[in-house]
């Protein structure tokens, strides 16, 4: 399922990442990787604040549609 109806508070881990190659890279870089762990913390209008790799992030709904779990 993708990352935005994942349960707030529930670890998930990271089946697929999906996107362009830029923003494969991009997320990449931040921790999300397949077979990660992400958390997600809160869920604001349009984004989404995750903790990942020990660290809060903050996604658009559209990217966080491009995570699934």
């Amino acid at each position: 399922m993708p990352l935005v109806f994942a349960e707030p508070g529930k670890a998930n881990v990271i089946k697929k990442v999906g996107g362009s190659p830029e923003l494969k890279k991009h997320l990449e870089t931040l921790g999300f990787v397949v077979g990660g762990t992400v958390t997600v913390i809160h869920s604001l209008g349009e984004n989404l604040i995750v903790n990942v790799m020990e660290s809060r992030i903050a996604l658009s709904k559209e990217t966080a549609c491009k995570i699934t779990v």
